[in-house]
C-alpha cells in the first residue's frame, strides 16, 4: 500500500486506519431487462431427460431452462479471479447420465485473457462445478463462437468426451468424465482459417480451430466407445469435414462439400442415419455471405446439397441447425447473417427435398410473414410492425437453433439480442402461422457501461452495449423501450445536473454515420433529444454535466476531452489528457474535476481549461472521479493504487488506508438524515477484491457481495448507490446484466469472506474444491423506501480567537478543528457531518 501524507487535522481524523473489513448480508436480484440483451450462440436439449435444456452465452455464462420457460443462471458465483468462466465456448449435456453437464470456458485466446481455459464439470445439472484445467486458452468471446458444439459426450460410453480446441491446438479426448485430457494427434487438419491475418491484436488473426464434434450413436453399443465420430474444422482451402470409424484413432475426409465454406454445425438424425451440415464462408457470428446445407447419408456414404435457396436469393451463410427426433426427416436451418429485410429460418419435412420459410415476398415491398410476433416479456425488442411491413423482428447472428426432442411443437433459437421460439411449431406445416415469442426471461446478458440512480425520476438509468440503455421505473419489470432517439450501439456515459436533477446527459458508441452521439433529457431520462453540438465520429467514453445543466464535458474514447455549453459545438479541452476521468461539481456550475495517471485537475471556468492540483500518489491510471452531491470540493478518486479523498477541490489528497486498488465508486443515501453519503466501491480492500460500502467516509467498510454473487471481472464493472434508499447498490457487470442489492441484515463483525479473492487477474491453476452456482434464489425484500436527505445544514459563523477568516471552500469546523470558523464574504460555514464543515457560497 502506498501513502500520501495527511494534509490537515481533518484528514487525519476523517481517514484513520481502516478497520478489518466486515460483511453484511444483501439480497441480490437482476434488474430485469428481460430480453437477454446479447448473443446466445447455442441452445442444447438433453436427449434423455424431458425438459432439460441449457443455453450458453459468449460473455454471460450459461443458463438452465425451467419448466415455465424462464432460465436460471448457473455461473453467478464467478468472481474476479475466475472472470473468464463467463465465456462459454462449448457445452455438453450427458445423454446417458443427464445430471452431468460440461462447459468449456475461457474468454479470449489472445492477450486480452492471460489465462488458459478449463472444462467445468457438474454432476448435479449445474448446481455446482469442479474445474478441470486445460493447457491452452479457450475463446468464448472470440470469432466463430457460434460454431459447434465443440464439446461432446460419447452416447454409448459417457466417460469419454471429445473437445475441439482453437488456435491450432486440435482435438482432445478425455476418458475419465473430463477430469483429464490428452491430444488426439491423428486428426488430419486442426483448422487453419483466420478471419483477418493482419489484425495485430490477435482477436481476428487467431485460428478458429475445430468447429464441431458429433458422435454417431447408431454406430455403437452401450458400454463401448462409439466408433463413428464426425468432426468439422475451420479450414477453407481444403477438406474440412472428417469421419472416424474407430473411435478417433484414424480419420478420413468426407467428400462432396464446397471446401471453401466451413461447417458450422453437424447434427445427427439417428432414424435417417444421416448427418446434416450447415456451412458458411465466414466463421461468424457477424460475417458470412454465402454457404450451403448438406445431408450426408451414412449408409451410402454420399453427400447431397440440400440448400433451401439459390441464385440471387442466396446472400448469406447458414448457422443454426436442428432436427426433430420425433419426426425423422424434419430439419430446420437458420440464415446466419440475413440482415435485410429480416432474418430467415427454413424448414423441411422431407429430409431437405423441399423447404418453406418463416417469411417470403408477396410483391416488394410487401412481405408474407408466417408468424405472429410476441415480445411482451421484453417490449423494447420490437419493432412491433404489421405482418407485411419491413421491420427486423426475426433476428440476426442466428447460430443457435433447437427442437425439443420430446415435444415437436417446442423450439428455440438464439440471436444477437435474445432467444425466440414458441410452443406451436407444427402449425408451420399446416396453417403457416406460428407464434414467435421472446423466451429469454431470466437471461440477462448485457454489458453495462454506465449506471445512474438520480435523486428524482426513474429509479435507475442504465447504459449498456449493443442496446442503447433504459429508464428503469420498476426494477423487476422489463422496460417498454430503449432510450430514443438512438445514438449508436450502446450508451457508455451518464450524468445528471446537481442543481437540476431532471437534466440528464448520455453519450454512446457509434461512428460518423450514426449522427450525434450525445443526448440530453429534461425529464430525468424518460425522453431525450439529440445534442446536435455533438460532432460526427466522436463517441464512447464518459460524460459530466455541470450543476445547472448548461455545460457538457465529454471524455470520449478516441477524440480526447471536449466541452460544449448551451448545446453549441463541442471544442477540444487541450489542458486535459485524452481518456481523463471526469466529474462535475453538483453545487457550483463552473467547477469540474478530472484525473489522469497520478494527476488531479480542476476547472473553475466551466470545463474550458483545467489546472493541475495535487498528485494521487504513485498511481498510473485513474478510474473514477466523484463529487459529494452536497458539498463543493469534497472529491473522491479511484486509481490503480488506491482510493483518494480531498476536501479542498483537490489541492491535497489523503489515501484511504487499506485500499490497494479501486475501480468504480459512487455515493448513495446516508445511513441517517444529514449524515455523510454512503460510499460504494469496487475495490481491493485489506487484500479482498469485492464490493463494499462505507457509511463513515471510508473509515470502516462492509463487504456487500457474497460467494453466490461474484459479479465477474471487477475492473470491467460499474457500481452506483441509490440516493433515495439507504444501502441499495446497483452493480453493472460485463456480461451478466445489472444487479440491485438491498441490505438483509446487520453487518457482521467477522473479517471479509474467505470466498472472495485478492487476485486482480484470473488464475489458471487447478481448483480442487467444488464451486457453487446460484441455481437457487432467495426472493429479494427491498430496504425501506423512505428518502434520506443528503443536503448539508448551515451553522453560524463565529470568528476564531485570532479573528482569522477561512478562505473559499476551506474547512471551518468539525470535531477537533481549531482553525477559523468564519468564512470570507460571500461564503457560509456549512456542516455536512460531525467531522467536517466547509465554506461554501452563500
Amino acid at each position: 500500500m502506498r501513502w500520501l501524507t495527511a494534509f490537515s487535522a481533518l484528514a487525519a481524523s476523517s481517514v484513520p486506519f481502516a478497520h478489518a473489513v466486515s460483511s453484511q448480508a444483501y439480497t441480490w436480484k437482476n434488474v430485469k431487462i428481460g430480453g437477454g440483451g446479447g448473443f446466445v450462440p447455442s441452445i442444447v436439449f438433453n436427449p434423455s431427460q424431458q425438459g432439460l435444456a441449457y443455453a450458453r452465452t459468449d460473455i454471460g455464462g450459461a443458463y438452465k431452462l425451467n419448466s415455465d420457460d424462464t432460465w436460471t443462471p448457473l455461473l453467478d458465483f464467478v468472481d474476479n479471479a475466475r472472470w473468464n468462466y463467463w465465456g462459454v465456448d462449448a457445452l455438453a449435456t450427458d445423454p446417458v447420465d443427464p445430471d452431468r453437464l460440461y462447459l468449456a470456458t475461457g474468454m479470449y485466446t489472445n492477450s486480452w485473457d492471460p489465462n488458459n481455459g478449463q472444462v467445468l464439470i457438474s454432476t448435479d445439472q449445474g448446481q455446482t462445478f469442479t474445474p478441470s484445467p486445460l493447457p491452452f486458452k479457450v475463446g468464448g468471446n472470440m470469432p466463430g463462437r457460434g460454431m459447434g458444439e465443440r464439446l461432446a459426450v460419447d452416447p454409448n460410453s459417457n466417460n469419454v468426451l471429445f473437445f475441439g480446441a482453437r488456435s491450432g491446438n486440435g482435438l482432445w479426448k478425455s476418458t475419465d468424465y473430463g477430469q483429464s485430457w490428452a491430444k488426439v494427434s491423428s486428426l488430419p487438419d486442426v483448422g487453419t482459417y483466420v478471419p483477418d491475418p493482419t489484425d495485430t491484436s490477435g482477436y481476428n488473426s487467431d485460428k478458429i480451430g475445430v468447429s464441431f464434434v458429433t458422435f454417431d450413436s447408431t454406430s455403437g453399443s452401450s458400454g463401448n466407445a462409439t466408433p463413428r465420430i464426425f468432426v468439422g474444422v475451420a479450414t477453407n482451402t481444403s477438406s474440412n469435414l472428417f469421419m472416424s470409424n474407430d473411435a478417433g484413432s484414424t480419420w478420413s475426409a468426407l467428400p462432396g462439400t464446397n471446401s471453401s465454406w466451413m461447417a458450422h454445425k453437424g447434427v445427427l438424425s439417428p432414424a435417417e442415419k444421416a448427418l446434416y451440415i450447415s456451412t458458411s464462408d465466414g466463421a461468424g457470428p457477424y460475417d458470412g455471405t454465402l454457404g450451403a446445407v448438406y445431408k450426408y447419408n451414412i449408409t451410402s456414404g454420399t453427400m447431397e446439397n440440400i440448400t433451401p435457396v439459390s441464385g440471387s436469393n442466396l446472400y448469406f451463410g447458414f448457422g443454426g441447425l436442428a432436427v426433430d427426433l420425433q419426426n425423422p426427416g424434419t430439419v430446420m436451418v437458420a440464415a446466419l447473417n440475413c440482415w435485410w429485410p429480416d432474418g430467415q429460418v427454413f424448414r423441411s419435412t422431407d429430409g431437405g427435398n423441399t423447404w418453406t420459410s418463416l417469411w417470403d415476398w408477396a410483391s416488394y415491398p410487401t412481405m408474407n410473414r408466417y408468424y405472429t410476433y410476441d415480445d411482451s416479456l421484453a417490449p423494447w425488442l420490437g419493432p412491433d410492425g404489421t405482418a407485411d411491413s419491413i421491420v427486423t423482428q426475426i433476428g440476426w447472428m442466428m447460430e443457435a437453433l433447437a427442437i425439443d426432442p420430446f415435444d415437436s411443437n417446442h423450439w428455440l433459437y438464439g440471436t444477437g439480442a435474445t432467444i425466440y421460439g414458441g410452443h406451436d411449431l407444427l402449425k408451420w406445416d399446416t396453417v403457416r402461422n406460428v407464434t414467435l415469442e421472446s423466451l429469454a426471461d431470466g437471461i440477462e446478458e448485457t454489458s453495462a457501461q454506465a449506471l445512474l440512480s438520480p435523486p428524482t425520476g426513474p429509479t435507475l438509468l442504465s447504459g449498456v452495449l449493443d442496446e442503447e440503455g433504459f429508464a428503469h421505473t420498476n426494477l423487476d419489470q422489463a422496460p417498454s423501450a430503449e432510450f430514443a432517439p438512438a445514438t449508436g450501439t450502446g450508451v457508455t456515459g451518464l450524468d445528471y445536473a446537481g442543481n437540476d436533477p431532471q437534466t440528464v446527459v448520455r453519450v454512446g458508441n457509434g461512428d460518423s454515420t450514426d449522427g450525434p452521439q450525445a443526448a440530453i433529457s429534461n425529464d430525468a431520462g424518460n425522453t431525450w433529444a439529440l445534442d446536435y453540438g455533438s460532432p460526427s465520429g466522436v463517441s464512447g467514453g464518459k460524460v459530466a454535466i455541470s450543476a445547472s445543466g448548461d455545460t457538457v464535458l465529454w471524455s470520449s474514447s478516441a477524440n480526447g476531452v471536449q466541452v460544449s455549453q448551451y448545446t453549441n459545438a463541442f471544442s477540444v479541452v487541450s489542458s486535459l489528457p485524452a481518456g481523463a476521468a471526469i466529474a462535475s461539481d453538483k453545487k457550483i456550475d463552473s467547477i469540474f474535476y478530472a484525473g489522469s495517471g497520478n494527476q488531479f485537475y480542476l476547472s473553475t471556468d466551466g470545463g474550458k481549461t483545467f489546472t493541475k492540483q495535487a498528485t494521487l500518489g504513485t498511481s498510473s491510471s485513474t478510474s473514477t472521479v466523484i463529487a459529494n452531491p452536497g458539498v463543493t470540493g469534497d472529491v473522491w478518486v479511484s486509481t490503480d493504487t488506491g482510493l483518494f479523498h480531498s476536501i479542498n477541490n483537490g489541492t491535497s489528497f489523503s489515501a484511504v488506508s487499506g485500499v490497494s486498488q479501486a475501480w468504480s465508486i459512487s455515493f448513495g443515501a446516508p445511513a441517517s438524515t444529514g449524515g455523510y453519503p454512503a460510499l460504494f466501491a469496487i475495490a481491493d480492500i485489506s487484500g479482498v477484491v469485492g464490493y463494499f460500502r462505507s457509511d463513515d467516509a471510508g473509515t470502516n467498510w462492509v463487504q456487500i457481495n457474497d460467494a453466490a454473487h461474484g459479479f465477474g471481472s471487477a475492473s470491467a464493472n460499474v457500481i452506483a448507490g441509490d440516493p433515495r434508499i439507504y444501502g441499495r447498490a446497483y452493480v453493472g457487470t460485463n456480461g451478466r446484466g445489472i444487479f440491485y442489492g438491498d441490505t438483509a441484515g446487520a453487518a457482521s463483525s467477522s473479517t471479509a469472506s474467505s470466498t472472495s479473492t485478492r487476485s486482480t487477474s484470473a488464475s489458471s491453476s487447478a481448483h480442487s474444491s467444488t464451486v457453487s452456482s446460484s441455481a437457487s434464489h432467495t426472493t429479494s425484500t427491498s430496504a425501506s423506501s423512505s428518502s434520506h436527505s443528503s443536503s448539508a445544514s448551515s451553522t453560524s459563523s463565529t470568528p476564531s480567537s485570532t479573528g482569522a477568516l477561512q478562505t473559499a471552500y476551506g474547512q471551518c469546523g468539525g470535531q477537533g478543528w481549531t482553525g477559523p470558523t468564519a468564512c470570507v464574504a460571500g461564503y457560509t460555514c456549512t456542516s455536512t457531518n460531525p467531522y467536517y464543515s466547509q465554506c461554501v457560497p452563500t
